[in-house]
């Protein structure tokens, strides 16, 4: 009897690590909520194109737009648990989790880390009509003209949405945000100045920026850019303030942990190699290498994060 039980007990986890050995058995796909040619869609196929030659199996990646990344977050959830299903993990996914949309799946539960891939900067823009220079001098003329700036945001709950809605909260400024349908729309009304000011990833700034056509006065993340070193931080003109856009991949929570340890490391080997290493960095963003852990807690705490600035934006809708 005893016997049988031990068996019971170890049968299920030999299962786990034969499959972990046998992975992957055929090609693979990473989930991707974005139409193609944003900054998610870009990192996925950089990945997807690695790990194809780590891993000897094909990775198509299958776009899957709409209700902001969680329908490709929800495709995922019911996947076979069997690492041949990715999910190109990204911003949206920490911030949908404090939105009152009734989701059949909670992302940190649902859905298990397994490595991270860059954390993007975004980039505080400005018409050139603005007469600022630094962050303090925007918030000094935010303050003294209350309602005049309008603020370009890609739609309801993206990443520049909630970087500048964590500006109005750290500053106390009165800005109106407009909702565009995207990136490209947004930096087109900044540009013909409809806008005064946005928040923007830098893989889509980065074209404005050197055009000149846009004035970029700092960036979000909590260190200089090496992409624009000459560009402050935000946070220098305003304490405690940091916001980018952290990506990743994530598989179906019941996935083997040979499985899961394998994508990692095939994901941490790009940081190691020069060619992929330069490919990933001249998207703007810093790498992020490391275990399937410590990806899982950088993405507890940016949900947690977003979780304060979307409760203060829905607390400030009029």
């Amino acid at each position: 009897m005893l016997r049988l039980a031990l068996a019971a007990a170890v049968w299920p986890a030999a299962r786990r690590r034969a499959r972990a050995q046998t992975f992957p058995a055929h090609p693979l796909r990473l989930v991707v909520g974005f139409p193609p040619g944003g900054p998610n869609d870009i990192l996925a196929r950089l990945m997807a194109e690695w790990l194809g030659q780590r891993l000897g199996r094909p990775v198509e990646v299958e776009n899957m737009p709409g209700e902001a990344g969680n329908r490709a977050t929800a495709a995922v959830v019911r996947a076979p648990p069997d690492g041949h299903t990715l999910l190109l993990v990204g911003p949206a996914n920490a911030i949908s989790a404090t939105l009152p949309d009734k989701l059949d799946f909670v992302f940190l539960r649902d859905i298990a880390p397994v490595a991270g891939i860059t954390r993007e900067p975004l980039v505080l823009l400005l018409h050139p009509d603005v007469p600022a220079t630094s962050v303090g001098a925007l918030i000094a003329y935010a303050k003294r003209n209350p309602g005049r700036l309008r603020m370009a945001s890609t739609g309801a709950w993206s990443a520049p949405h909630v970087s500048g809605e964590l500006f109005k909260m750290r500053t106390g400024v009165a800005i109106e945000t407009v909702q565009y349908a995207g990136g490209g729309p947004a930096l087109r009304a900044l540009a013909e100045g409809d806008a005064q000011m946005m928040f923007e990833p830098m893989s889509a700034a980065m074209m404005f920026v050197r055009g000149r056509t846009l004035h970029a006065l700092a960036v979000t993340t909590a260190a200089r850019s090496p992409a624009l070193p000459e560009l402050p931080t935000v946070g220098d003109a305003v304490p405690g303030y940091e916001a980018s856009a952290v990506t990743g991949i994530g598989v179906p929570r019941a996935t083997p942990d040979g499985v899961v340890e394998r994508l990692n490391a095939a994901i941490n080997a790009a940081f190691a190699d020069t060619a992929m290493r330069a490919r990933l960095t001249d998207t703007g963003g810093e790498l992020l290498p490391g275990s399937p852990a410590a990806f899982g807690r950088l993405m507890a705490a940016e949900t947690e994060k977003w979780g304060k600035v979307v409760r203060f934006a829905r607390g400030h809708e009029h």
